[in-house]
């Protein structure tokens, strides 16, 4: 759902003339569209109107704008992988949540790679964890540099099917199968596994992202770039940040959910599990994983009270911690599902950052002790 304003309310916020206004939407920035109440006027987009707004505020001085890449800010690398936009996360053109409804993760691995003949994943052999079994791959991996796309999909194909022994999966066939097997489930099961994986494929430049295309600048091999990525995931900002959620959800057991939500908030702390900067009108991953799974009725609680303290939707985190206790996955699971579904968005983007012959290489501002003379 997207919220509009009307011409009134679009002036007020930007502070502008009509004109101004005007000229925003002829240059794409602002969307319009009638009324649906009255034909004749127009109403405009408020999500458009606030990025807006913030780099207006932020100004043009390249110090501003350097400084606001780093978090939410400003676009600093081109690509055509994946977006969000107007809160929908897209996939080279396609919406992800209705992906999520029938495709496999295979599928979804050849529309992110842009690979006609991906090979199928083989089975991966177990290890104590994840690092270990993308590290084991490393010593003899050939550099990415000289490689043909199809033998980087070869690798990136072995990297997540080694990931994926480790996390779990067992024996052959679809990723999401073999998922469910390995954690016992019923087969009828393996699908909410499916759409968690796809749903989790990929998410702009996150962090773990960020990782794996500054390691594939530097010409490192696939499975050392997706050993980056799964390093910045393992941090509890990142990709354990369900283990906060869980925390959240063990107090509203204890405590009761209204309880738990005001002592957090009292806190000032963020709400672990909900909201999210890049969907104010509520994570679509989140609601399209919570429409096959059954709350149970203390999350169900918990959602309610987030919904009443701070006007709340849930996010993906806890999406997943509600398939966890729907499922009886392990503990663990949220992270799993996150590492692999995420390590196939990880090998597209080192593909892509592959095709440019450049090292991503930032410069700091110096903040430290004077420099003598």
């Amino acid at each position: 759902m997207d919220d509009w304003y009307s011409r009134e309310q679009a002036l007020r916020e930007l502070g502008v003339a009509a004109q101004t206004l005007y000229a925003y939407v002829s240059r794409g920035m602002i969307a319009r569209r009638a009324d649906p109440a009255d034909p004749r006027r127009s109403q405009y987009r408020s999500d458009d109107i606030a990025a807006l707004t913030q780099r207006r505020a932020r100004g043009r001085r390249p110090a501003a704008i350097a400084a606001s890449t780093i978090a939410w800010g400003e676009p600093v690398i081109d690509t055509a992988i994946s977006t969000v936009v107007h809160g929908r996360l897209i996939y080279r053109g396609q919406d992800a949540t209705t992906l999520a409804a029938t495709a496999p993760v295979e599928d979804v691995a050849r529309l992110l790679w842009q690979g006609d003949a991906i090979p199928a994943l083989p089975p991966g052999a177990a290890a104590p964890d994840p690092f270990v079994a993308l590290a084991a791959l490393v010593g003899t991996a050939r550099a990415l540099p000289g490689r043909s796309h199809e033998r980087r999909c070869t690798d990136a194909a072995a990297a997540i099917a080694a990931l994926g022994g480790a996390l779990g999966a067992s024996g052959e066939g679809p990723l999401h199968r073999r998922l469910a097997r390995g954690w016992g489930l019923d087969p009828s099961a393996a699908d909410v596994v499916r759409r968690a994986l796809v749903l989790l494929a990929d998410h702009e430049l996150n962090a773990s992202t960020f990782a794996a295309r500054v390691a594939a600048s530097t010409g490192a091999p696939m499975a050392a770039c997706l050993l980056a990525g799964l390093s910045a995931l393992s941090g509890p900002r990142h990709g354990r940040a369900g283990a906060a959620t869980a925390a959240l959800a063990q107090e509203a057991d204890a405590r009761g959910a209204g309880a738990a939500v005001a002592r957090w908030l009292a806190d000032h702390r963020v709400l672990p599990g909900f909201g999210h900067p890049l969907y104010p009108l509520g994570d679509p991953r989140a609601a399209t994983l919570l429409d096959g799974i059954a709350l149970d009725p203390a999350l169900a609680a918990l959602r309610d009270a987030a919904a009443e303290a701070c006007d709340a939707a849930p996010n993906v985190d806890f999406a997943l911690l509600a398939m966890t206790r729907a499922l009886a996955l392990p503990e663990d699971s949220s992270f799993c599902l996150f590492a692999l579904g995420r390590s196939i968005g990880w090998a597209a983007h080192v593909m892509e950052q592959a095709m440019h012959d450049a090292i991503i290489r930032p410069r700091a501002r110096y903040a430290g002790a004077r420099v003598r003379e």
